[in-house]
């Protein structure tokens, strides 16, 4: 096809600036319709981005001959079952990190796409932004020598219940809390720098007592590629911040996961900072990679498969904290 025409599903806040743009601005690609529950929100989005159409439902979006790939930008509770309805359609289909809300519906959304015949993405843009993919190089170049090790470190401070944010630590509705919300990033950056997370651990508490999601997590893991790591995602803290470190056999590598910081290599006794500066919509260059794969021009970096594996790991870092729960209410 000479230009993918786009539908988005849930045109909320994250396709404001991240996302929506980019969908207008890549190569051989167009936003051509919207869906929100909110009809008004939805029009007004409408206006605002200059998209011709929009939809008072999810089946009348995917169902429209104009759209050629559907994008969908809802909390993670509903990902599986939209997802899959597009996959009905015959048609691809990119859908908002966590790819769901827990890995057994990553496995039927895959199932789906595969008997349609049909590609699914999932929006893990950092694989694509310039930033990691510099750090990816790094690595390959031995900037650290070998990499041996791992440890993010992830805070903020305790949320007080901001309507914006409420669903984001309902685990109903995001599968958990804000840590599916952040580790996800995390746990899918390993993935795409070192491979398959192969085995974790994970201990997690509610610390702040304002909702019923954890808000303090700890996890050790190791990749299939003989590295082992650690994190802390710790949502009731002092202060905010966000750093992944890899230390290799001649130094370190500090990377910062959601800032737009520079990349610091520490070696041979000397801190040298690559400054990297994230392009104006983050998603963008994902969204290319995607554009490129159904132009027969490329591959994305960010499947269906690497998104279930992500959450396979989530799953397994929170499960004695919400089997631990599930006991106590079933008592």
């Amino acid at each position: 096809m000479d230009v993918v025409r786009w539908g988005i599903i849930g045109c909320g806040d994250v396709t404001e600036v991240k996302s929506g743009p980019g969908f207008q601005k890549a190569r051989g690609s167009a936003l051509v319709a919207v869906m929100r529950r909110d009809r008004a929100k939805a029009e007004d989005y409408a206006r605002r981005h200059h998209v011709p159409t929009v939809h008072a439902t999810a089946d009348a979006l995917i169902a429209d001959p104009d759209v050629d790939a559907v994008y969908v930008a809802t909390p993670p509770s509903s990902h599986c079952d939209l997802a899959v309805r597009v996959a009905g359609a015959g048609k691809p289909c990119l859908v908002e990190k966590p790819m769901a809300a827990n890995h057994a519906e990553c496995l039927l959304m895959i199932d789906a796409f595969r008997s349609a015949g049909r590609p699914l993405w999932v929006a893990y843009y950092r694989r694509a932004l310039p930033r990691f993919v510099l750090v990816g190089d790094l690595l390959k170049q031995g900037a650290i020598g070998r990499a041996t090790s791992i440890h993010l470190d992830v805070c903020d401070r305790l949320s007080v219940g901001a309507e914006a944010e409420i669903w984001r630590v309902d685990p109903a509705i995001a599968g958990a809390g804000f840590f599916f919300d952040l580790a996800s990033h995390c746990y899918d950056l390993i993935d795409f720098l070192f491979g398959r997370i192969v085995e974790v651990s994970g201990f997690a508490l509610n610390t702040g007592g304002t909702y019923a999601a954890e808000d303090v997590t700890a996890a050790a893991f190791q990749v299939e590629t003989g590295i082992v790591g650690t994190g802390i995602w710790n949502f009731n803290a002092a202060a905010k911040r966000a750093l992944l470190t890899i230390v290799g056999s001649d130094g370190e590598l500090r990377v910062p996961v959601f800032a737009d910081e520079d990349v610091i290599v520490a070696a041979g006794g000397r801190d040298t900072p690559h400054p990297v500066r994230n392009p104006p919509h983050v998603h963008q260059p994902l969204i290319q990679t995607i554009v490129d794969e159904l132009a027969g021009r490329g591959r994305c970096p960010s499947t269906g498969d690497s998104g279930a594996r992500t959450s396979w790991v989530l799953d397994r870092s929170v499960e004695r904290y919400y089997a631990a729960r599930s006991q106590v209410s079933g008592s």
